[in-house]
């Protein structure tokens, strides 16, 4: 992982590679124009005050990610300054918002992927600007290369050549002796730490993270940050009667398991469960996929990881909350015993579901392990999924819809997504389409009416909900993976998201704002 280091030193005596500085476009009193953000000031004044001017010679125009590189000043002991845009300066009080800023870190660390260290000089004008530029940078400087030649561990030689992340970030401006400050970049930390775990897990193939390879990560981390962890293999599944997550890995030389993680804290007076999906290759079964739609399955257990890392997250921040995480692992491949169309299983609340496509399989298993949290009658569950394309289609690959049953609820899991920078949209649960699920055969079926499918697949979830306990469901397929280019601090491959939402759902519980 990239260190992380607040410093009050003055910059032009600082040794480092490069110093990282913010600049924007103008307002209205500088059409189209260049300004340096805050924290700059010293170098701006190292190229006596020309830094902006300078900067729109090389075309430099202030945009959101844009990365200008050139060399430092006389007497400074960087030998490089690089310039990252932020967007347009704020109209209402000139102040960067911690999105910008976390994009921001984000883009310019990757633009240092080889670099030993960084200084950035980013806004840090209050202790929420400390832990935005922190968390961007980090992120930003995320690499997953174990699997490649040209790793860092296996070839210096060609880490020199950029393979290497940015090794050391030092903010300048930031006060290490200054609690707020210090608690700001110590969270950073270990939210970035624990999403980049998920982000690894992810991206690992299939033939290396299969169920029961899953389920020993999270006892190896269960057992460093004290968290108490139960796996359920596939005798304990089928003597607790768990029909959907063995329906859905019954066709898999694979075995499934149900993993629980149970954070607890002496001071707690919330109780909350995460449930997550963890489907860890996805070929759709008997409904086999078509050609162009297995390459990035192993991205289908994005919720489990998204719920294994907020768990470790709080564990490692202390929160006064109970934390029940619940990973619903299994892989869903052909074979002479997968489920087959027409099938019924019997799930673990007793209700029987006909498979009319074993394609929709991640309801299957949070099927149960939804019930199975119930029991605990937990204040919320919150669900993480990679569920369906149709929330895609809804809301692109960059946002992920939010479901409840409760309004002030989702409301609540909506304001946690933006104040953790996570884009997200609240959607509806219309009664009318759980009709379309009704069954001849079984008390209900795991497909319906076509359209509207990613709200079908959010009422189907709804029916193994406990009654009288408040549920939300996160259908995270749009930015679960990402298969475009990298964009501030977010990669190319597994992103990591929801794990901030989760954590700073667990911190309002902690504080006794769940909504």
């Amino acid at each position: 992982m990239t260190a992380l280091t607040l410093s009050t030193a003055a910059a032009p005596g600082l040794r480092a590679d490069a110093i990282v500085v913010g600049v924007a476009k103008g307002p209205a009193s500088r059409p189209g124009g260049l300004v340096v953000a805050p924290g700059a000031e010293a170098v701006d004044k190292a190229y006596d005050g020309k830094l902006a001017d300078l900067l729109e010679t090389l075309g430099a125009s202030g945009a959101e990610g844009e990365v200008t590189k050139l060399p430092a000043p006389s007497g400074f002991k960087a030998p490089l300054v690089v310039a990252v845009g932020l967007g347009a300066v704020p109209e209402k009080d000139g102040s960067f918002g911690a999105e910008a800023l976390r994009r921001a870190a984000g883009a310019a660390a990757r633009a240092l992927s080889g670099t030993k260290k960084a200084a950035f000089m980013l806004p840090v004008e209050d202790a929420d600007a400390v832990g935005a530029v922190s968390e961007g940078a980090l992120l930003g400087a995320y690499s997953f290369d174990v699997y490649k030649e040209s790793a860092p561990s296996k070839n210096a030689a060609k880490a020199k050549n950029g393979k290497a992340p940015l090794a050391e970030v030092t903010l300048l401006g930031a006060k290490p002796r200054d609690k707020a400050h210090k608690a700001a970049a110590e969270r950073a930390i270990a939210v970035t730490e624990e999403l980049n775990r998920a982000r690894d897990l992810i991206n690992t193939p299939p033939n290396d993270l299969d169920p029961e390879a899953f389920a020993a990560v999270a006892q190896t981390a269960a057992k460093e940050h004290g968290i108490k962890v139960t796996v359920l293999d596939e005798k304990a599944l089928a003597k607790g009667g768990y029909g959907g997550i063995l329906g859905v890995g019954a066709g898999s030389a694979a075995t499934p398991r149900l993993v629980q993680l149970s954070y607890t804290h002496a001071k707690a007076k919330k109780h909350l469960a995460f449930v997550g999906k963890g489907i860890t290759y996805d070929s759709g079964g008997i409904s086999l996929k078509p050609a162009g739609h297995n390459e990035t399955m192993k991205c289908d257990m994005s919720g489990a990881a998204a719920v294994f890392a907020a768990v470790v997250a709080a564990a490692r921040l202390g929160l006064e909350v109970n934390i029940t995480g619940w990973l619903a692992l299994a892989e869903n491949m052909p074979s002479g015993s997968a489920t087959r169309p027409g099938d019924v299983l019997r799930m673990y609340s007793g209700k029987t579901v006909e498979v009319l496509n074993t394609d929709a399989e991640g309801r299957l298993v949070l099927a149960d392990a939804l019930a199975k949290a119930s029991e605990d009658k937990p204040d919320a569950i919150i669900d993480v999924a990679t569920l369906t394309g149709a929330m895609m289609l809804a809301l692109g690959n960059r946002t992920f819809g939010i479901m409840a049953n409760d309004d002030a609820f989702r409301s609540a899991v909506h304001e946690a997504a933006e104040e953790s920078g996570e884009p997200a949209w609240p959607m509806p649960l219309p009664d009318h389409l759980r009709k379309g699920m009704d069954s001849p055969t079984a008390d209900i079926a795991n497909m319906g009416e076509r359209y509207g499918g990613g709200l079908v697949a959010g009422l189907f979830l709804k029916e193994f909900v406990g009654e009288g306990i408040t549920w939300a469901h996160l259908d995270i397929a749009g930015p679960a993976f990402n298969e475009g280019g990298p964009f501030g601090y977010t990669p190319k491959g597994g992103t990591g998201t929801a794990v901030r939402t989760l954590v700073r759902l667990a911190e309002r519980a902690a504080s006794g704002d769940l909504g």
